[in-house]
């Protein structure tokens, strides 16, 4: 299976960027820079959340219905007359669910690591959001997940599986700030010094920041 951030160099995934970036009236290069950093970050979230049982019945449940990857179907018709406010208001609340008190956190990082304000990048993960939760639901029918275990190990593959220990580590840091961007050194630590790597989330983030 291949990583989320293989998503994004992907057809569906330049798609993404390019509607994205023409709803938020953000550059292509700065959303991009911005989802590369928000989806493995909001994606170890739900790792999180789905640890425990009440949160992967939460999560299943939703993949399983409002959340079935049929939004993917229609990208063209979701950007081309302007993504509707349903579809924001959807992310407002998994973005809400997911990160919990650590949103503004999270945010502020992401936002300090890429060039843009703090509002920009809320908007552009609120429209990225449930595009997000519809490739996870997609992911879910395909590999015929039924069980909280299951799901884990789906989280994880796209995130690379467990084993890139720095990684995970790195993800867990951004969660874990609290946003007065002290972690911003060490994000930047991490991203420079993996850069050399060719694989992981280290070497395409260093590549993609020109670290």
């Amino acid at each position: 299976m291949s990583g989320i951030l293989d998503l994004l160099n992907s057809d569906l995934g330049k798609t993404i960027i390019s509607g994205v970036s023409n709803e938020t009236r953000q550059p292509q290069n700065k959303t991009q820079d911005v989802l590369t950093m928000a989806l493995p970050v909001l994606m170890k979230a739900m790792e999180r959340n789905a640890a425990t049982p009440q949160g992967a019945e939460g999560l299943m449940g939703a993949l399983k219905s409002k959340h079935d990857g049929s939004i993917l179907d229609n990208l063209g018709g979701l950007f081309g007359g302007g993504v509707n406010e349903e579809v924001k208001t959807d992310g407002d609340k998994i973005l809400g669910h997911v990160l919990g008190n650590r949103r503004q956190g999270v945010e502020k990082i992401i936002g300090e690591k890429s060039g843009i304000d703090i509002g920009s990048v809320g908007n552009i993960l609120k429209v990225a959001a449930p595009i997000l939760m519809g490739v996870l639901g997609k992911q879910t029918r395909q590999n015929n997940v039924s069980s909280s275990n299951d799901l884990g190990g789906l989280l994880g593959g796209l995130l690379g599986g467990n084993s890139a220990q720095k990684e995970q580590g790195f993800l867990e840091k951004i969660l874990d700030a609290d946003g007065d961007g002290s972690v911003i050194d060490d994000v930047a630590g991490m991203v420079l010094g993996n850069s050399k790597k060719k694989g992981g989330l280290g070497g395409l983030l260093g590549g993609l920041f020109g670290k």
